[in-house]
C-alpha cells in the first residue's frame, strides 16, 4: 500500500489527563462532522443515477432492463467493494482512504454524464460502485475507535442518518438539474460537490486515537464492554484475524444473510419508488421525487430512534429493536401497496414510514457484526455484511425489474413484503444472549 495512505503509527503517550480529555472531545466532534459531511456526498454520486433514471430513459431510448441491468451490476461492484476496502481500510489512513475515494466517484460521474452508449454508462457505473465502497469502510474504523460501546449505537445511528441528508438532497437537486437542465447536469453537478468535499475530508479527518498519543476510547470511557473486546483483540495477522473472527462466526453470518433481504426492501423502493408514482399515479418526476425525499426523512428520524433504543432500552443488544423495525417495515409496504389512492400526502406519508423503519436494520445490523468481530477488522466486518447486503441490492435491480414486467407492481410489492419476513426470521436466533464461555469467538459481544 502507498505509504502516506498506511495507517498512521501510534505515537508514544505524552499527555496529562486533562489534555486527553480536551483532545477526545474535540477530535470526537471534528471526527463526526467530517464523516458525516463526506458520507452524505457519497450519496449525492451513488444515487445521482437514480434521481434522473425516467428523463435518461426517454432521452436515449433504454429499457427499464437496461436501467435494472445497470444496477444489478452496480450493485454487485459495490458489495465487493465493501468488502475489499473493509479489509484495505482497516490498514489505512481513513482521511485519505475516504477523501480519495469521494474525488474519484465525483469525477467518474462527470464522465458519466457526457456518456451516451449503454456500454460506456455502464463501464463507468461500475467504476463508480468500486470507489463508493471506499466511502462506509473508513467511517466503520473511525466509529469503533474514537466512540465506546455503551454509548456507540447513538453515536453510530448520527453518522449513518448522514446518507439520510444526502438521500434527502440528492432527489430533488437532481431532479431540478434534470427537468431544467437535462438529465446530464443532474450527474455533473453532484460530481463536482464530492470533488471538492472530497479534497475537504483529506484535510479534516484523523486516525486513531492511539496514532495521536491517546489511550483508547475503551480505558478513556472505562467501558467493560468495550475493553472487554480489547482485551480479546489480540495482535494477529489478517487473515487469521479474517478467519477466526469472520469466516467462522455464525452470528455474522446470520446477520449477513438477513442483510440480504433488507436490501433488496430498501433498494427496491428507493431505486422504483419515483417510477412507481410516476406510472401508477402519473406523477412529474420532481413531484415524485419530492415524495420519495420522504424515505430519507423518515430513516433518520428512525436510525437515531434505532440506535438510541439499542443502547438504552436493550443494553446494546441490537437484535430485538431489529426484529421490532421489520414489523414496521412489513406494515408500511403493506399501506403502499395496498392502499394504493391517488393522495400526494398519503403516498409520501407511506414513504415516510418505509424509511423509518427501513433504516434502522440496515444501521444496526452492520454495527452488529462490528462488534461481534476484532477490534481492528471493523472495516472488514462491516464490509463482509455488506457484501450480503447489496447482492440484495443487485438482486432489486434486473431481477426485480423482470418480476415487475411480468406481474406489474403487485408482483415487485409480493416479494418485498416476503423478503422482509424471512429477514426478521432469520434474526430470531440471536435474540437469546449466547453463552459466555466462548473462549475463541469474540461474538458473545453481539449481545451482551
Amino acid at each position: 500500500m502507498i505509504k502516506w495512505i498506511k495507517s498512521a503509527p501510534e505515537q508514544a503517550a505524552a499527555l496529562d489527563s486533562e489534555q486527553i480529555n480536551r483532545t477526545y472531545r474535540y477530535w470526537r466532534i471534528h471526527i463526526m462532522l467530517g464523516m458525516y459531511v463526506g458520507y452524505a456526498v457519497y450519496y449525492f454520486t451513488r444515487k445521482s443515477f437514480t434521481y434522473v433514471m425516467p428523463d435518461m430513459l426517454t432521452d436515449l431510448g433504454l429499457t427499464k432492463a437496461d436501467v435494472g441491468l445497470m444496477g444489478t451490476l452496480f450493485y454487485f461492484m459495490y458489495g465487493a467493494s465493501r468488502f475489499i476496502s473493509g479489509v484495505m481500510s482497516d490498514a489505512s489512513n481513513p482521511r485519505y482512504f475516504m477523501g480519495i475515494g469521494l474525488i474519484l466517484t465525483g469525477v467518474i460521474n462527470i464522465l458519466f454524464g457526457f456518456s451516451s452508449s449503454l456500454l460506456a454508462l455502464t463501464l463507468f457505473w461500475l467504476c463508480n460502485a468500486f470507489f463508493q465502497g471506499w466511502g462506509w469502510a473508513p467511517c466503520s474504523k473511525l466509529l469503533t475507535t474514537w466512540y465506546s460501546r455503551n454509548e456507540r449505537g447513538f453515536w453510530w445511528a448520527i453518522c449513518n442518518t448522514s446518507h439520510n441528508v444526502g438521500g434527502a438532497i440528492i432527489p430533488l437537486l437532481a431532479g431540478v438539474l434534470a427537468v431544467n437542465y437535462g438529465w446530464r447536469y443532474g450527474m455533473i453537478v453532484p460530481g463536482v460537490i464530492a470533488i471538492v468535499v472530497g479534497f475537504f475530508i483529506c484535510f479534516r479527518l484523523r486516525d486513531r486515537p492511539a496514532s495521536m498519543g491517546l489511550p483508547t476510547v475503551g480505558h478513556w470511557r472505562a467501558d467493560a464492554l468495550e475493553l472487554e473486546q480489547e482485551h480479546k483483540s489480540e495482535r494477529l495477522p489478517i487473515w487469521e484475524i479474517l478467519k477466526r473472527y469472520i469466516f467462522t462466526n455464525k452470528y455474522i453470518w446470520l446477520l449477513a444473510i438477513s442483510y440480504v433481504f433488507v436490501y433488496v426492501v430498501r433498494i427496491g423502493i428507493n431505486d422504483w419508488g419515483n417510477l412507481y408514482l410516476v406510472e401508477t399515479h402519473n406523477y412529474q418526476l420532481v413531484k415524485a421525487n419530492s415524495a420519495l425525499t420522504m424515505l430519507e426523512i423518515g430513516g433518520f428520524l428512525g436510525t437515531l430512534v434505532a440506535g438510541w433504543g439499542s443502547d438504552k432500552l436493550f443494553a446494546g443488544n441490537r437484535v430485538p429493536m431489529n426484529i421490532i423495525f421489520m414489523i414496521g417495515i412489513f406494515v408500511s409496504v403493506a399501506l403502499l401497496w395496498l392502499l394504493s389512492v391517488d393522495s400526494y400526502f398519503l403516498n409520501a406519508a407511506c414513504f415516510f414510514f418505509i424509511g423509518f423503519f427501513i433504516f434502522g436494520p440496515q444501521m444496526l445490523i452492520g454495527m452488529a457484526a462490528a462488534e461481534a468481530a476484532h477490534k481492528d477488522s471493523a472495516g472488514a466486518a462491516t464490509g463482509f455484511v455488506g457484501v450480503f447486503g447489496y447482492l440484495g441490492a443487485g438482486l432489486s435491480g434486473w431481477p426485480l425489474a423482470k418480476v415487475m414486467e411480468t406481474w406489474s407492481w403487485d408482483g415487485f410489492f409480493t416479494v418485498l413484503s416476503a423478503t422482509t419476513l424471512l429477514s426478521a426470521l432469520l434474526l430470531l436466533p440471536l435474540v437469546v444472549k449466547p453463552k459466555a464461555n466462548t473462549k475463541r469467538s469474540p461474538a458473545s459481544s453481539l449481545n451482551s
